[in-house]
């Protein structure tokens, strides 16, 4: 349960993950971000406060078996209502106006029946409510509803309003990611491929970096469509959300097919007319072997601020980079063998269920990560990229409005890790085209016919790693590791991808 301003205190009352009221001391984060959140547009109060308030309880007016429900549930029902019926019932009362008013639940109506969804073009209004019905602001209802009092209507807007800063500061020696000036490959070969690190000094010759912002990409790209989760918006329809918005969960344009629709060269090297080229450092992609077969590879990335990633592996055990060309993101990482607080995997390690926002997941969460070893933060800042390793979780959040490019890769020494994804989990290898039916065989194939001796050695490896397994299963452990530097305890691997569609349906 969440308290106001007027009546938050160091040790107070707190609505959980779970939706369950526990009692428990806020951390000085918590209390930092929480205190640049402004009042609820509708008036709109945390449960806690009913219980010093001296004035009526809206929800006493619903009549019937709606009293019934507890705010939960009675949302949950909201969900099957479609834009007629949620306007009808809102203008019973305030609290079902209130409830009913919920933008989530019109970003729903926005996805499943609104004729804008067919459309990549059109005016963003401010919310999904305004923009379903087309309501420019003097014709939206102001009611009072400051008699209503529900963490499930309130606790969204204290997470779309946090302030993201206390948990990016005074990030604690041994938690740091590395910073680096640059790479040469020898060194990231034999010292940080299993490693994250921060480069600021190797993409600022890129033009996409000397040239690119948000009003640059307006500008030129402004009826262009680009993928942004489960929509397909033109740049300009984009930019009017991103600059006016207060979701939660913001929509991130993470689109695989940029630098066809951008007409873009890209390289694998420096050269003349192109938008960038991949880093020296990270030397050899070898699924580049693959050619046009090779699965989705690299994206485009905008977003507001708070737009991000929850905690995922990047698919099919590759590794990755992330080049921030304007803005800068907060990251937080950890090893593949490390249990993440707030994350839970299935016992196979085919589904994982991260029930938070990004804003909910820092505000529960953090701070026992922040202290659980292994864990690793930074600030990726423009002009400078980022490295994951294979199998490593990873939660990105921008701190502010921003462009990058993401690209996942393969690795020499990460070679083993990939054969042994799409070789022992093909139930969980993503982002080919259908038409390739055995990413394993045909990634194999291409390295026998090119790198022998490198596939050789990929293979002994995977040998060596069996017969580790054996031995440990014997003897009473059970090492299920997928890199190099993992713990003994059981891996909790994942290849993320999100199901937007079949355009961009895998996105690290």
């Amino acid at each position: 349960m969440l308290l106001s301003n007027d009546h938050q205190q160091g040790s107070d009352l707190v609505f959980g993950a779970n939706g369950a009221r526990s009692h428990r001391t806020m951390t000085g984060d918590q209390e930092s971000a929480g205190s640049s959140i402004p009042p609820h547009p509708l008036g709109i109060k945390p449960l806690g406060n009913k219980y010093f308030s001296s004035g009526n309880d809206a929800r006493d007016s619903l009549k019937g078996p709606l009293r019934t429900l507890p705010d939960e549930m009675l949302m949950q029902l909201l969900e099957y209502l479609d834009q007629r019926s949620l306007r009808i019932l809102g203008s019973t009362c305030r609290f079902l106006f209130a409830n009913c008013n919920y933008d989530d639940l019109w970003k729903s109506i926005f996805l499943s029946e609104s004729k804008l969804q067919r459309e990549s073009s059109f005016e963003w209004r401010g919310s999904w409510r305004a923009t379903v019905l087309d309501l420019s602001p003097e014709r939206q209802a102001q009611v009072d509803c400051s008699d209503v009092f529900s963490d499930v209507l309130h606790r969204p807007f204290v997470c779309s309003h946090i302030s993201l800063t206390p948990y990016a500061s005074n990030i604690p020696a041994a938690n740091e990611i590395h910073r680096l000036g640059n790479l040469s490959y020898e060194e990231f070969a034999e010292k940080w491929s299993n490693k994250p690190f921060i480069l600021t000094d190797c993409i600022k010759a890129w033009p996409a970096y000397q040239s690119w912002n948000l009003e640059v990409l307006a500008e030129l790209y402004s009826d262009v469509s680009f993928r942004a989760e489960a929509v397909d918006w033109t740049f300009r329809t984009y930019a009017q959300y991103m600059a006016n918005q207060a979701d939660e969960s913001p929509l991130y344009l993470f689109d695989r097919k940029f630098a066809e629709k951008m007409e873009l060269r890209v390289g694998q090297s420096e050269g003349q007319d192109l938008a960038y080229w991949n880093p020296e450092c990270f030397g050899s992609d070898l699924f580049e072997l693959l050619g046009a077969e090779r699965p989705a590879h690299r994206w485009l990335i905008t977003g507001p601020e708070r737009s991000g990633s929850t905690f995922h592996k990047d698919p099919n055990a590759t590794s990755a980079w992330n080049a921030v060309l304007k803005g800068q993101k907060y990251w937080i990482m950890c090893p593949g063998s490390i249990s993440v607080p707030g994350v839970f995997v299935s016992e196979d390690s085919s589904e994982v269920t991260s029930p938070l926002s990004i804003a909910e997941w820092l505000l529960e969460f953090h701070f026992e990560a922040r202290r659980t070893p292994g864990f690793k933060e930074g600030i990726c800042r423009a002009g400078e990229i980022l490295h994951v390793p294979s199998g490593w979780w990873h939660l990105v959040v921008n701190l502010e409005a921003g462009i990058a490019l993401t690209q996942n890769f393969v690795p020499k020494s990460h070679l083993a890790d990939v054969l042994s994804f799409l070789r022992d989990r093909p139930e969980q290898v993503s982002g080919f085209d259908k038409s390739v039916t055995d990413p394993y065989s045909l990634f194999a194939d291409r390295l026998k016919e090119v790198y022998p001796d490198l596939l050789d050695d990929g293979l002994k490896q995977l040998a060596d790693r069996q017969k580790k397994r054996r031995w440990d299963m014997v003897v009473g452990g059970d090492d299920t590791r997928q890199g190099e530097g993992s713990s003994p305890k059981k891996a909790t691997g994942f290849s993320f991808g999100f199901g937007f569609g079949d355009e961009d349906d895998e996105i690290p």
